[in-house]
Formats: C-alpha cells, sequence, structure tokens
C-alpha cells in the first residue's frame, strides 16, 4: 500500500463534492511527473485530499484509490479543457485513477502546520514553488497526519 497527496481548488472540485459523489475519476491532470505518479497508483492506495487555491490551504480529508490508471478521456475531446491535440488513441499521454471518497477531517491541516511539522521537514509539498498536484507521502507522514486528527490535536 503507497500513500498519497491530491491536490484540487475547491471551486473546482472539493472534498465535498467527492463525498456527495461517492467515486469519481480524478482527471485533468496534465503534468508529466504527476501522471507518473498516477500510473503508479494501485487500488487501496490512501490518499489525502489537499485543497489549495484557498485563505488557509492544507488537508482537509481522505480518501481512496479504487482503480488502476487508465487513459484519462478528456485528452481526446476536442470541447475539454483538458483536450490534448497531440494524444492519440493508440498513443494517450494521460491516465486518470478512480477516488472514492472515505473521510473528511473536522479541521483543515493546514500548510503552515505541516510546515511545522519534522515528518514533513523533506516532503515537496512544504517547499516554495512547489505546484505538483500530486505528490507521494511516507508511511511515517500518513500516520502522524492521521494521529493528529484522531486525537483531536489537529
Amino acid at each position: 500500500m503507497a500513500y498519497w497527496l491530491m491536490k484540487t481548488e475547491p471551486e473546482a472540485f472539493s472534498l465535498d463534492d467527492l463525498k456527495a459523489r461517492g467515486q469519481e475519476p480524478w482527471d485533468g491532470i496534465r503534468n508529466y511527473q504527476a501522471r507518473n505518479f498516477l500510473r503508479s497508483m494501485q487500488p487501496g492506495d490512501g490518499i489525502f485530499i489537499y485543497h489549495s487555491r484557498v485563505a488557509v490551504p492544507g488537508i482537509v480529508g481522505m480518501a481512496e484509490v479504487v482503480s488502476s490508471a487508465r487513459p484519462d478521456p478528456t485528452q481526446f475531446d476536442p470541447h475539454s479543457h483538458y483536450y490534448d491535440s497531440g494524444s492519440s488513441l493508440d498513443k494517450p499521454r494521460w491516465d486518470l485513477v478512480d477516488v472514492a471518497y472515505r473521510r473528511s477531517f473536522p479541521q483543515c491541516i493546514s500548510l503552515d502546520s505541516l510546515r511545522n511539522m519534522p515528518e514533513f521537514a523533506d516532503s515537496p509539498l512544504v517547499r516554495k514553488g512547489n505546484r505538483l498536484s500530486i505528490l507521494p507521502i511516507t508511511q511515517s507522514q500518513w500516520q502522524h497526519v492521521l494521529s493528529l486528527v484522531d486525537d483531536g490535536r489537529q
């Protein structure tokens, strides 16, 4: 089992949107490194959902990978914001996985809080200028965040 952090802008798609739908394809990823992370995901992997571009960015809840990676159909749709004219059905560039809602946290675990946690000292998440929408999370980071939430110390 692996652990991931997936960023989303809540005005486009929030954890509450995922909760309402139950399960959703995580489409629209158009960065090669993030795409490669998607390709390595397996059903059962844990996900922290991170809201970005908000007053207090941070981890707001959990989801789970429920499918293996497959081609993202939005890359083939000329009416989609995520259309890629260089992709073809026989050579797709972009993938997605299905994710399922698992849990909302009572409070956001803010980026500022994460920056002050020794467990995240080496994480790209806390580095200035990091804009990658999908990041691997270590088991130690995963367990630390869950312990904060479960103990009410967030």
